[in-house]
């Protein structure tokens, strides 16, 4: 896996690292492999009841192969794919990236391994491609209100990024979400231990706001391969009035783009309001959901399936 993920496409969440985290909030992996005389594909994988699923949870923003590009990662890939028959009737992969080819490739190894594979879109990811502007161009091309409201109110609140990790301020983060309008966390102890390991690396950028000596808004972002992950954000619903989080966001922006230079900006997963604000193009994610019509427990989802096809 240390190898395998050395060589994927950078992303935080193709990590050996990142799937030992998961492992440790009490997932079982079930890491699928295949190799031949030169090469080696894996998938990090769960199972539950004869139900193959990606070894993930909410902080994943996709989910894809680890496998060589070309001809000789995609017949690993296949028989990484007959090989999992052995151990469930359905596998299910999702949030799987298109714009990097991962959901074809994976549909079209299922398929060729006999499983009948259905790919739709399951949500959808906001990037803000960089194409070389500086913050100050970027900005000139955000909606007139955003612009104003972070002309009035910059001046009431005093931001910082840091490029290391700070247990103080992590624990102001922790207090901001906790108090935030934000579903509780589902694994906090998980996210501390990532946002450690990526400061270690040099890769975080964690942002604060502060408002009379109180911290009032919080975010988690990684720069890595010249791109920026939007992680968490959270501020404090008491101070809403002074628009910290929109303040703080600008602060890490300009950051990014202007002293990382990075090349995109990914805001994960979701389609909130708000992320068209910032952000200027949308990509899709997808499940492919893959079943075996040699195993009798696939044959009442299969023939759902045929009846939602044929009603539709």
């Amino acid at each position: 896996m240390q190898a395998l993920s050395a060589n994927a496409a950078g992303a935080p969440f193709d990590r050996a690292e990142w799937y030992a985290l998961l492992a440790e909030t009490g997932l079982t992996p079930l890491i699928a492999i295949a190799r031949d005389a030169d090469h080696a594909a894996a998938l990090a994988l769960t199972e539950d009841g004869g139900h193959v699923s990606p070894l993930r949870n909410w902080y994943s923003f996709t989910w894809r192969q680890l496998a060589p590009e070309g001809p000789a990662g995609d017949r690993l890939l296949e028989a990484i794919a007959r090989q999992l028959k052995t151990r469930g009737h359905r596998v299910t992969l999702e949030p799987v990236p298109g714009e990097d080819g991962s959901a074809q490739r994976l549909a079209q190894a299922f398929r060729a391994a006999g499983w009948r594979v259905l790919v739709e879109p399951c949500d959808t990811n906001h990037v803000l491609p960089v194409r070389g502007r500086s913050f100050a161009e970027y900005w000139e091309d955000r909606p007139g209100q955003l612009r104003t409201t972070l002309r009035r109110k910059a001046k009431k609140v005093e931001t910082q990024v840091l490029t290391r990790f700070d247990p103080q301020v992590w624990a102001e983060y922790e207090a901001i979400y906790a108090a935030s309008w934000k579903p509780a966390e589902d694994q906090p102890a998980m996210l501390r231990a990532f946002a450690r390991r990526e400061g270690e690396a040099g890769r975080l950028r964690l942002g604060v706001a502060r408002a009379d000596g109180a911290t009032i808004a919080a975010q988690c972002w990684t720069v890595e391969n010249a791109i920026a992950y939007i992680h968490k954000l959270a501020h404090l619903e008491s101070h809403t009035a002074l628009s910290a989080g929109t303040t703080l966001s600008a602060a890490l922006f300009q950051h990014v783009i202007d002293i990382d230079k990075v090349d995109l900006i990914d805001f994960g997963t979701g389609d909130q309001s708000y992320k068209a604000d910032w952000m200027e193009d949308v990509r899709p994610r997808f499940c492919i959901d893959c079943l075996d019509p040699a195993q009798p427990r696939a044959w009442p989802p299969l023939a759902k399936r045929v009846l939602l096809s044929s009603s539709a």
